[in-house]
């Protein structure tokens, strides 16, 4: 491997694991908190154990199981969308 490949390959490394990290972070405080940090994001979802089950179901799944991502997006959406039960 040459040094250039390895300069450009170790940042990109380095963003994938913080963006891991904190998918598997809210997702765990959305799910058992049943409340999300932030202003942002507690105003946009609606649903934030159903939209923790899925930033979890994101950060389990990676590149090996494609279908657990698909999944956790398709739960990270209805978690928008999905409007509380009284």
């Amino acid at each position: 491997m040459s040094e250039a490949f390895a300069i450009l390959l170790a940042p990109m490394v380095l963003v994938l694991v913080a963006l891991w990290l904190a998918c598997a972070v809210l997702g765990v405080h959305g799910l058992l908190l049943g409340r999300l940090p932030g202003g942002w994001l507690r105003r946009h979802v609606r649903q934030p154990r159903l939209w923790g089950a899925g930033a979890l179901l994101v950060a389990c799944g990676g590149a090996a199981h494609p279908t657990l991502v698909v999944i956790g997006i398709g739960l990270v959406a209805l978690g928008h969308v999905v409007r509380p039960t009284p």
